[in-house]
């Protein structure tokens, strides 16, 4: 089997933990190589190994989806939602063959304007527009050619069920497991108290246009920035790919709230 690697954070380069799986895994008779070094995924790779956080899994993401090949991610990180996998684990779990594979809805972004530079169109978690300068943002927004009443706040997210757990999390939306088939809207710190995150079904058509007093506004997709001017009209959907993702053992998302969470952590409940 054919393994590449991806590492984001230099310090790790250099961690025995990062160089341990790799010495066993070579001894297994894998083949496996750095992403990075080799300049992009080689023709025959099987698997993409993620080495770090959700940051790096992100990332990682973009190379998998592309590639049209498995990721698993190794946690180094603080939280692990998506990089959830002790080393050994995956060890085992690649040598023994004992894993399922999963797939993931992801997000495509489409734009009216000029692309930015370093444009990838495709996000795991969300996408964002955000304010620049002080004054809020008025976002336009229609679901299916249905407008709805603008949103007036510091931005907007559109997330998958993956990124429940993540930014859309942050603003109040609300958790889907994993295999949900849905879309989240949700405002960000939004100036009426009167608007809710709203969820419809992954077949949505939904279009997006940023109003601001500044000249441009911030689009983000999962961990990428991107300078937008203000006005340009967002249409997203459900990406045509989806990500595969390595599923190691009977990893539990309840549990993963539970654990990562603290998901009803209270001293009446005997936690």
């Amino acid at each position: 089997m054919k393994l590449a690697y991806y590492i984001k954070k230099k310090d790790l380069k250099d961690d025995e933990r990062v160089h341990q799986p790799l010495r066993v895994l070579r001894e297994k008779g894998f083949d496996v190589y750095d992403v990075a070094a080799s300049g992009g995924i080689s023709d025959g790779t099987d698997v993409l190994l993620s080495f770090g956080g959700d940051g790096t899994f992100l990332t990682a993401a973009q190379l998998a989806a592309a590639a049209g090949i498995p990721i698993v991610g190794m946690n180094f990180g603080r939280l692990g939602f998506l990089s959830e996998n002790r080393p050994e684990d995956v060890v085992n779990a690649l040598v023994s063959g004992e894993y399922t594979i999963e797939s993931r809805e992801m997000l495509m972004v489409g734009m009216d304007c000029e692309k930015p530079q370093r444009w990838h169109p495709m996000a795991l978690n969300e996408m964002t527009v955000h304010r620049i300068g002080a004054a809020m943002l008025g976002v336009d927004v229609t679901v299916n050619g249905t407008p709805l009443p603008a949103y007036w706040a510091d931005g907007l997210l559109v997330s998958t069920s993956s990124g429940s757990t993540a930014y859309s999390l942050s603003v109040g939306g609300p958790i889907c497991t994993p295999d949900t088939r849905v879309l989240i809207i949700a405002p960000i710190a939004p100036h009426n108290l009167n608007v809710r995150p709203l969820v419809v079904p992954e077949g949505t058509a939904i279009s997006l246009v940023p109003h601001s007093r500044e000249e441009n506004v911030v689009l983000t997709l999962d961990n990428r920035n991107y300078v937008i001017p203000a006005g340009t009209k967002l249409d997203v959907c459900v990406a045509p790919l989806r990500l595969r993702r390595l599923r190691i053992g009977e990893s539990s998302f309840i549990e993963a709230l539970r654990t990562r969470l603290h998901w009803g952590e209270d001293l009446r409940n005997g936690i």
